[in-house]
């Protein structure tokens, strides 16, 4: 009996003993898969934003344009329009010499108000190139940034393109920067909307002319001097041939008398 007991304390032993290797492998998580280092992907460059008051600046003579902007703050509107760029804008920039071929009262009668409407009338809210204007003026009249009812007309001419407003009508000058975004193109007038005129504003006054260099016309006092002698002489020369002409006819005059009276006493 004891013997019996025995054998099966020492058999349960050994199962015991041959079983916790098994379940010690079965409770163990499972070993981490290794993992692939992989490089970490640059950063996306951050989008290239042209700084319209600097391209201005030096871009042509523009200065007049871009005084009028900063003073009504106008180029912080068209600046961040020109950062979005999935829509852009189109600018339209008169030279120096559109601005001054106007009298100046024309603008400085202006309120802050109409001022910033007639800069924002200068712009499309969008990009387009020269190629689109083409098709775009099919579209006409197309609204400016300034909204309705501030509208521009534009006109293919031959590959020329007329950007026309009620008092103007002038050409695109030259392409001044067309990568999208961003468009400018220079005029030669400034674009007059009949919401600010009611008339066609006076040109300036033409400027004087200059005087001219030289010696003056006016005779000098030696040549007064010279003249005068000489015009003394002259009238000395007549005087004596108006004196010599009296006496040849008081000749004439008594010859003839003395061949009357010859003839009488013959």
């Amino acid at each position: 009996m004891m013997g019996s007991k025995a054998a099966i304390f020492a058999t349960a032993v050994l199962a015991v003993l041959f079983s916790a290797p098994a379940l010690a492998q079965k409770s163990s998580p499972p070993a981490p898969a290794p993992v692939s280092l992989s490089p970490t992907p640059a950063p996306a460059p951050a989008p290239h934003y042209v700084d319209l008051a600097e391209l201005l600046s030096v871009a042509g003579p523009f200065h007049t344009f871009l005084n009028y902007l900063e003073k009504a703050n106008v180029i912080e509107t068209f600046q961040a329009q020109a950062n979005n760029t999935k829509v852009g804008i189109t600018i339209f920039v008169p030279k120096d010499s559109a601005f001054a071929a106007l009298k100046k009262s024309t603008f400085s009668n202006l309120t802050s108000d109409q001022l910033k409407t007639l800069l924002l009338y200068h712009a499309f809210p969008k990009f387009y190139s020269l190629a689109e204007f083409k098709n775009l003026s099919s579209l006409n009249p197309v609204s400016t940034f300034a909204g309705p009812p501030y509208n521009l007309n534009l006109t293919d001419d031959m590959g020329s393109i007329y950007v026309q407003s009620m008092w103007s009508r002038p050409k695109i000058a030259s392409s001044v920067y067309a990568t999208k975004p961003v468009a400018i193109y220079a005029l030669n007038k400034v674009l007059l909307p009949v919401q600010l005129f009611s008339k066609d504003p006076p040109l300036a006054p033409a400027p004087a002319p200059a005087p001219e260099s030289g010696a003056s016309d006016a005779p000098s006092p030696a040549a007064g001097k010279s003249g005068g002698l000489a015009g003394g002489k002259g009238d000395s020369t007549s005087a004596a041939h108006s004196t010599g002409g009296a006496v040849s006819v008081a000749s004439s005059l008594l010859l003839a008398a003395a061949g009357c009276l010859m003839i009488l006493q013959w």
